[in-house]
C-alpha cells in the first residue's frame, strides 16, 4: 500500500491510473470502514482511503483532540482490506492557509436534524470531501448510509457542481446485536455498549409502527422519544422523513419511502442510526 502525506506525492501516484475508487475516513478504522473498502475496489482501477480528522466539522465543544487516531493498527487493516493508496495529510498539507473558500449546502438539507444540533457541521463536511475530491480526482466515491443525512449532501453536492463522480451508498455495518458500528462507540464503557442496542430497536419499532398502518406520525415519534430517555439516554431527536429530502412526509402519496432517523446521547457519547422503511400504500 503506496502511502502518500502530501497532494503532489498522491497526485503523482495516481496519474498512471484512470478510474481510482476513494474511501474517505477519519481513521480509528472499524469493520464498516474496511466493507467500503472492499465495496469499493471492483468499482475502479486503483483503490484510495484517506484518513484525515477534519477540524472544520468539529464544533468547539466537540471531541476534535481526543478523537481516536490510531495509525498503526489503521495502515494494517488498510492493507489486509486490500486498499492500494492511503492519503494522511497533515492538517499543513491539506490546508496550507486557513480555508476561507468554503461550501456552504442547501440550508433546506444541511440546516436539519444533525445541522440542527450542530450548525456548521455540514459546511465543515462539504469543504472537507471537496477538497479531497480535487486531490484524488475520483471516478466513484463509498459512503456509508449509517451517515444517512451526510450521505444525501453528498450527492447533492456532486450533482451541484457537476462532478464526474459516481457516490455509491453502502448498507450500514452493524454489530450481532444491531448496533451500528462507529468509531465512537469505543467511548461507550461495558455498561453503555450493552445498552446502545436500544437505539436500532427504537428505530425498528417506528419502522413496524409505519408498516403496520399507523398514520400519526408526531405520536410514533413521541413514543421512541419517550422509550429512550425513560431508559436515561438524551435523544436528540428520532423523526419519520421521506428518503428523497429528509422532509416530513405526506402519507397522501402512496408507498412513500421512508427513513426513521435518530441520534441520542448515552452517557458521554453521542450514537447517530437510521433505517430505511416501505412505506404501506395510503
Amino acid at each position: 500500500m503506496y502511502i502518500a502525506h502530501t497532494i503532489a506525492e498522491l497526485r503523482d501516484h495516481l496519474a498512471a491510473f484512470k478510474r481510482p475508487a476513494f474511501v474517505p475516513t477519519m481513521g480509528n478504522l472499524h469493520d464498516g470502514h474496511l466493507a467500503l473498502i472492499r465495496q469499493a475496489k471492483p468499482l475502479g482501477d486503483v483503490t484510495v482511503a484517506s484518513i484525515f480528522v477534519n477540524r472544520l466539522q468539529f464544533l468547539p465543544h466537540e471531541d476534535f483532540d481526543t478523537y481516536p487516531r490510531t495509525w498503526d493498527s489503521d495502515c494494517e487493516k488498510l492493507r489486509a482490506a486490500g486498499c492500494d493508496v492511503l492519503f494522511a495529510p497533515d492538517e499543513k498539507a491539506l490546508y496550507p492557509e486557513p480555508q476561507t473558500c468554503k461550501v456552504h449546502p442547501d440550508p433546506a438539507l444541511a440546516d436539519i436534524l444533525e445541522g440542527h444540533f450542530r450548525p456548521g457541521f455540514f459546511v465543515g463536511v462539504c469543504t472537507v470531501v471537496m477538497k479531497l475530491f480535487q486531490c484524488v480526482q475520483p471516478r466513484v466515491a463509498v459512503f456509508g448510509k449509517k451517515d444517512y443525512q451526510q450521505l444525501m449532501m453528498i450527492r447533492h453536492m456532486v450533482r451541484q457542481f457537476a462532478l464526474p463522480i459516481e457516490i455509491v451508498g453502502s448498507e450500514t455495518f452493524r454489530a450481532d446485536d444491531g448496533l451500528a458500528l462507529s468509531s465512537r462507540n469505543g467511548y461507550l464503557n461495558n455498561g453503555e455498549r450493552a445498552e446502545a442496542v436500544q437505539l436500532s430497536k427504537a428505530l425498528k419499532a417506528m419502522a413496524e409502527a409505519v408498516q403496520a398502518g399507523e398514520r400519526d406520525l408526531a405520536a410514533i415519534e413521541a413514543r421512541a422519544m419517550q422509550a429512550l430517555t425513560e431508559r436515561g439516554w438524551q435523544p436528540d431527536y428520532l423523526v419519520l422523513r421521506r428518503r428523497t429530502d429528509l422532509q416530513a412526509p405526506t402519507f397522501g402519496m402512496n408507498g412513500e419511502p421512508l427513513v426513521a432517523l435518530a441520534a441520542a446521547r448515552l452517557g458521554g457519547t453521542r450514537l447517530i442510526d437510521n433505517l430505511e422503511i416501505e412505506a404501506p400504500a395510503s
